[in-house]
């Protein structure tokens, strides 16, 4: 079997006693043997909390994802809980006699179980105060490990030194049944986790590791090859593998069938004492005496392949199913919904299958692994042909195919034969071969493509893709990178041309034959080709897809998701995560077409396909439209009325605006388009749209620049309706109105403001407010504030010389300026403006006397 295995983190540190990897994000629990539990992020491989739990060692920690908890155990004997986010100490419970050696954690329910070198398990139950609920007693020393049942959680395995593994049930204190065979003492036990084997596996100071059925209660296989005692040993959750960590330094990996030793991994942190298996990725974490280390075991992607008429062949370990999403889709699918498919199976594949691939035709399924591969009939999952092998492509012609057999020797076949000679020895080292149009080998640093006929090199480029992807046509093909992926246009004629010719092809190809059309900064992890629009997902959990150089979401997800292809059947491309989730989302075939005729120029093609736009696409073409600059063609397309108004507003389409906001009848739209309407001196439509919006500070605004003194009086009326006194007073005093401010500013009972606005515009209301003042006052125990102020229409009038020349002026201005006048009179009160209405005053008071004599 052959496995890639990818370090990601190796950290020194304290002994490591125990690790736990968390459920769902890259987190990883280390507890240590100085007191200390680590919490590191091995993605990013940064340490994110350190929690120091007690002076002596933490042999085992747990996290209790559910609760955003971590519990630990310790030689203080004491169980306690953090919350792992905020680092509060949740519980401290004086739980054993003795060290506790593990902690296992009830998937559905608020239990804790604990074992003890005091021969005891006790269960925790954390909703009744952290209160021992059950004592489990029958071993005759150290409880090493519990592991609960994942098929069965009222049941669960405690193994101990006393060289035995009991298996017990929740609502019993006995044990169901002991099964024994090591020699000396367990330190481990962990169940199989798939439904079809009723195994359990432990691991023990005799240097093996046993597999049991726990059904027939007997011994199935013992592995043997390590040298010191065996610390830890598990089933892999997808791969079939079994691993072992042992304190001869050394991690193992076992074929889960034949129990066959298929890797040895050394890390050189001397004794393991803990293992860690994820569910969510292939990664495993293993403590040692001088850190930990975390790293990845094979591929994520699913062995999983989708032919063009929707048929979906994968494998689960070696068995192979089948489904047929055409069988399920129907028009009330919805995007992202989880597709519930009719699986049947298939068979077995002779071996475990790393890759899984149909033929373009689709009539047969090659299943590659264990350095070999088997071509099967799709239909029958008949044995058509098989050979050794490390990678196998089909070429874009169903009738040939290439096998990767080592890093110098590849083999051409068509139909089914060998072509001797094409390739049978090459000048460097293959790392990787991808089939389609022509046949790619990759080397370190660069890829070459080869003709499948002659195997001569077409073009060789200075990249090292990880995915090479073409288009159905072989005109278009993407080079996928770590960071980046390159979209380049291949011209056949190029390299026929010079192959005619008859002159000697250099060896890195004919220059002509790419074209780099994009070079795309994502991390392309699948992805597809319709027509010349790439479909792809990336490393940050995005289903998009590029058209020319523009690229478009279309989904997020939480997980990881893998393209299977598009059906244009269907309209639908269809993605799967790794427990083959199937699910799929609408991308229109004639949307495509349009977005690339526009892409192209072709404007007169693009008209005559936007008819066969479905109209719930019409938004999403609107929106590419206008990305292209093509605003005017994205207003006429557009069926979203926000979409529409935003496009008028920018083309300067009022019209267009003010009939879109009349139907939506919104505040914020209407106040938009008011906005606009004065940058383009619309005054008409801009008091409508104000006056629909409820701006009364705009129609200030444009009342008192345009001098409507009729708008202003009535805008006056609505803000004092509806409590804008700041732009009622503001009106009513540009109207000159003194008296409704006046009585405004009493109503809002701002009586000193009152007084001083009296006494300079109306000292005829002087005494009514001064009262007013004196009475408001005193209403609040003011009484000395009451009685220092002074009337100048009482006694106090000598504090104030000018009062009754300020009562002749207020006369005179009400006869000069009492009724309002439009622009036009200006001419006749010119004179008016420059008016002394104090000198005016006294020269009617002379001619008055005068008169009297």
């Amino acid at each position: 079997m052959k496995l890639d295995v990818k370090r990601k983190l190796l950290q020194r540190s304290e002994r490591v006693k125990c690790v736990e990897f968390h459920p769902t994000e890259p987190l990883l629990l280390a507890a240590l043997y100085s007191g200390k539990v680590n919490i590191w992020n091995y993605e990013s491989q940064t340490l994110v909390k350190t929690i120091e739990v007690c002076a002596l060692p933490v042999r085992t920690a747990r996290f209790v994802p559910r609760k955003n908890w971590i519990v630990t155990g310790s030689d203080d004997m004491q169980l306690r809980c953090f919350n792992y986010n905020t680092l509060e100490k949740v519980a401290t419970v004086d739980a054993h006699a003795d060290y506790i050696r593990s902690i296992a954690v009830h998937p559905t329910q608020p239990y804790i179980f604990t074992g003890s070198d005091d021969m005891r398990i006790k269960m925790w139950d954390w909703e009744k105060g952290w209160k021992c609920v059950k004592t489990f007693e029958g071993h005759s020393h150290y409880v090493m490990k519990i592991a609960i049942n994942p098929k069965d959680v009222n049941t669960f395995a405690s193994a101990s030194q006393d060289r035995t593994v009991k298996v017990w049930s929740l609502g019993s204190d006995t044990p169901n049944y002991t099964l024994e065979g090591h020699e000396k003492g367990l330190n481990y036990v962990d169940y199989y986790h798939g439904s079809e084997k009723p195994y359990l596996i432990t691991a023990a100071d005799d240097k093996t590791v046993k597999i049991w059925d726990y059904q027939n209660k007997t011994c199935v296989h013992t592995l043997e090859g390590h040298t010191q005692n065996v610390a830890a040993a598990s089933f892999h959750p997808y791969l079939p593998i079994i691993l072992t960590a042992s304190e001869d330094g050394t991690v193992r990996v076992w074929h889960a069938n034949n129990y066959r030793l298929e890797n040895t991994l050394n890390y050189g942190l001397d004794r393991a004492w803990s293992m860690s298996l994820t569910k969510a990725s292939n990664e495993v974490a293993v403590g040692f005496d001088e850190g930990l280390v975390v790293f990845k075991l094979g591929r994520d992607e699913p062995s999983i392949s989708m032919d063009t008429s929707g048929k979906i062949i994968w494998a689960k370990q070696t068995d192979v199913q089948t489904a047929n999403v055409k069988a399920t889709i129907d028009a009330n699918v919805k995007d992202g919904e989880r597709m519930q498919l009719p699986v049947k199976d298939m068979g077995t594949a002779e071996v475990y299958p790393q890759s899984l691939q149909h033929s373009p035709n689709g009539r047969f399924v090659v299943v590659c692994g264990d350095g070999e591969y088997i071509i099967y009939t799709a239909l029958a999952w008949r044995n058509k042909t098989f050979g050794a092998g490390l990678e196998f492509v089909w070429a874009q012609d169903s009738n040939m195919y290439a096998v990767r057999e080592s890093a110098t020797k590849i083999k051409v076949y068509k139909n089914f034969k060998e072509i001797t000679g094409l390739f049978s020895r090459i000048g460097y080292a293959a790392e990787g071969i991808f089939g389609g149009n022509l046949l790619a080998v990759r080397s370190s640093s660069y890829i070459n493509f080869h003709d499948w006929e002659t195997g001569n090199v077409v073009r060789r480029i200075d990249v090292a893709p990880k995915r090479v992807i073409w288009s159905d046509s072989g005109d278009l093909v993407a080079l996928a990178c770590d960071d980046s992926c390159f979209i380049l246009r291949f011209d056949r004629s190029a390299y026929d041309s010079a192959a005619e010719a008859g002159e000697e092809i250099p060896e890195e190809g004919v220059d002509d034959v790419f074209e780099i059309v994009h070079e795309l900064a994502d991390s392309v992890r699948s992805g597809c080709w319709v027509g010349d629009c790439f479909i792809y997902t990336n490393a940050v959990n995005r289903l998009s897809y590029l058209v020319g150089t523009e690229s478009f979401t279309i989904a997020h997800f939480d997980t990881n998701m893998y393209l299977l292809g598009y059906i244009p059947r269907d309209n639908r491309v269809y993605i799967a995560d790794k427990d083959v989730n199937v699910c799929s989302y609408v991308i229109s075939l004639s949307v495509i077409e349009y977005q690339t005729a526009i892409l192209r120029g072709d404007l007169e093609t693009a008209e005559s396909l936007l008819p066969s736009v479905p109209e719930d696409q019409r938004s999403r073409i609107a929106r590419f439209l206008e990305s292209q600059d093509l605003k005017e063609l994205a207003l006429s397309v557009s069926t979203d009325d926000e979409h529409r108004f935003e496009l008028a507003l920018q083309l300067d389409e009022l019209d267009i605006a003010l009939e879109i906001a009349r139907s939506v009848e919104t505040d914020a739209k209407w106040r938009t388009l008011g906005d606009a309407a004065l940058n383009a001196w619309k005054f008409s439509l801009a008091e409508e749209c104000l006056l629909k919006a409820k701006d009364l500070s705009g129609l200030l605004l444009l009342y008192t620049a345009s001098g409507n003194a009729a708008g202003i009086e009535e805008l006056a009326k609505q803000a004092a309706e509806q409590g804008k006194n700041n732009i009622a007073f503001a009106c009513w005093l540009q109207l000159g109105n003194a008296q409704e401010c006046l009585d405004l500013l009493v109503k809002t009972e701002r009586i000193p403001e009152a007084a001083i606005f009296a006494r300079t515009y109306l000292p005829s209301r002087v005494a009514d407010i001064t009262k007013l003042w004196r009475e408001h006052l005193e209403t609040n125990g003011k009484q000395k504030l009451a009685a220092a102020i002074a009337d100048p229409t009482e006694e106090d009038g000598a504090f104030f010389p000018g009062h009754q020349d300020a009562l002749a002026a207020e006369e005179l201005s009400k006869k000069l300026f009492g009724d309002l006048f439009d622009s036009t009179a200006f001419p006749e009160h010119e004179a008016d403006l420059e008016r002394d209405l104090i000198a005016g005053t006294l020269r009617s008071w002379i001619v008055a006397g005068l008169r009297q004599c």
